[in-house]
């Protein structure tokens, strides 16, 4: 249990240190979309990080198939990435406290 409270407490430090670049940019109105953009390229980073996880351990069982799994892999992360830059970027536009 404690394990998982001292976990938390480093998931949170991460996303205020991420945050603050946007926190010193005007006034810090931009912290809630700070903290979308850096959780969608923390996500995208395990996602990619399992791809190319899953694709060296199918190589390692079937080297015969190399090349169809790579390819597998390199669309899949692709697909990854432009997802996170979309979400990058509708995070920019948030700002919940404008008015």
């Amino acid at each position: 249990m404690l394990n998982i409270v001292r976990f938390g407490f480093l998931v949170v430090g991460f996303m205020i240190l991420m945050a603050l670049p946007a926190a010193a940019a005007e006034g810090g109105g931009h912290i809630p979309g700070a903290i979308g953009a850096g959780l969608a390229v923390i996500g995208a980073g395990l996602g990619i990080g399992f791809v190319g996880k899953g694709a060296v351990e199918s190589i390692a069982r079937q080297p015969d198939s190399a090349t169809i799994i790579q390819v597998a892999m390199i669309i899949a992360a692709a697909l990854i990435e432009g997802l996170a830059f979309y979400a990058v970027f509708v995070c920019q536009g948030q700002n919940p406290f404008a008015g």
